[in-house]
């Protein structure tokens, strides 16, 4: 025998269900562009935390060198092209390799061994003697930038100062 089902019986009508689906859509919709804009964030904090640890390695080479910048190329295309770059010379100074990765770089570091590059105007110049532009205050020096700009359209690409501070924020300008 089939008993019939009595309006006060338990359950969801089709209305209902729809109405939890459609919110639970809504919500989503809501959810997953704030996780990617802190995902990214989360991403652009670890390149400069990045920049700030071969800030750290390039002032112990220089101590070790008597504070006279290096004399490397911006970067290199392949790994395999025997050129002095900022992750060859800096390797011993830095806890890994992986400092010079940038996270949000799917390609480049794997292709040339860093997803940053060397200011080459500042190539050789004593630690007290270092300029760009007409500016002489180590804040607005860029010592290492973003190869590309992967932090956005705004504040796309990193950067680490010659006070070794880094930033996704220009400090520098080209007149005076």
């Amino acid at each position: 025998m089939i008993s019939k089902r009595s309006k006060n019986s338990p359950g969801f009508t089709l209305t209902e269900m729809l109405v939890v689906v459609g919110i639970i859509v809504a919500l989503t919709a809501i959810a997953i562009p704030v996780g990617n804009r802190a995902l990214r964030s989360s991403r652009k904090s670890a390149c400069l935390g990045n920049l700030r640890q071969i800030g750290v390695g390039l002032e112990s080479w220089l101590q070790d060198h008597n504070n006279v910048m290096p004399e490397l190329a911006a970067g290199r295309s392949n790994k395999t092209e025997n050129v002095p770059v900022l992750d060859t010379l800096l390797v011993d100074y830095v806890s890994s390799p992986d400092v010079f990765r940038c996270p949000e770089d799917r390609e480049l570091f794997t292709q040339s061994g860093s997803s940053y590059l060397w200011n080459t105007t500042q190539n050789g110049r004593h630690k007290t003697q270092l300029s760009f532009f007409g500016a002489t205050e180590a804040s607005r020096i860029p010592l290492v930038t973003d190869k590309e700009s992967w932090h956005g359209e705004e504040d796309g690409v990193n950067m680490l100062y010659a006070d070794y501070a880094a930033s996704g924020k220009f400090t520098f300008s080209t007149s005076h």
